[in-house]
């Protein structure tokens, strides 16, 4: 049952996909029964090998796949509904490169989610821009580069930046320092922290690092083959974790 201090919440949730017809027909079930849950200021952290379900989890709670079953809520409302609200989910990728459109200038595109809600122009919201190009620890004047004059680690701060700018109450971050270098990741990190202690947003962070997920979580779910094996709080999980998948994950890190 939704809780009001939960910012998203997953039950019993399925996620099935076809491919092919007749006897070519496949069927994958990325999702098998996933319960999960984010309370607000808190990050969960998603953890398990590639082809697990993770980043299929994580467009299902960004409303961007739907279920096959199962419930899907965001501050205790169907989440089909509460996405009418623009900008209070919210999304940083992994690749910072791929994510930013390269004809844009940072100004135009932290603003963008702004003026898709309002529908006045990016300029309009340049004051809002600067304050939130600070608030990720960069220059204000950088708004008016593109993204192809900026490092990895600056693009990917303007892209939390972007994320950041309709003060969203949740945000999935997916694999969101595993494109950068290992020292341009404890920034990230860093600022991930700061800025949740500053926003109070909720957020799940998928990743195969688990350095990374120790660093920013406050809670660790392991996924395998669609399934969650255990949930723990991170210092449990990191000293005595549970399931045999979860022990070899550890081990091998």
């Amino acid at each position: 049952m939704s809780t009001p201090e939960n910012v998203v919440e997953l039950r019993d949730v399925d996620a099935v996909f076809t491919s092919g017809r007749g006897r070519a027909r496949r069927v994958l079930r990325a999702m098998r029964g996933v319960d999960l849950h984010v309370a607000a200021g808190e990050t969960l952290g998603l953890v398990g090998e590639s082809g697990s379900g993770k980043s299929t989890t994580g467009a299902v709670a960004l409303g961007l796949r739907r279920p096959t079953s199962g419930t899907v809520t965001f501050l205790g409302e169907p989440l089909r509904r509460a996405r009418r609200r623009p900008g209070a989910i919210q999304a940083v990728l992994q690749n910072p490169h791929w994510s930013l459109n390269p004809r844009l200038r940072v100004g135009a595109t932290v603003a963008e989610p702004l003026a898709a809600r309002d529908g006045r122009s990016p300029n309009a919201h340049r004051d809002a821009v600067r304050r939130m190009l600070e608030q990720v620890g960069l220059p204000p004047d950088l708004d008016a580069r593109h993204p192809h004059e900026l490092s990895g680690g600056q693009r990917q701060r303007v892209a939390i930046a972007r994320a950041l700018i309709t003060e969203p109450r949740f945000i999935v971050f997916d694999e969101a320092v595993s494109a950068l270098d290992v020292s341009v990741q404890a920034q990230i990190l860093n600022l991930i922290r700061d800025l949740q202690e500053l926003h109070g947003f909720g957020s799940l962070f998928i990743s195969h690092d688990l350095a990374a997920v120790r660093y920013v979580a406050h809670r660790v779910a392991v996924m395998l083959r669609g399934e969650i094996v255990e949930t723990a709080p991170t210092s449990v999980f990191y000293d005595v974790p549970r399931h045999p998948y979860s022990r070899r994950l550890l081990e091998a890190t």
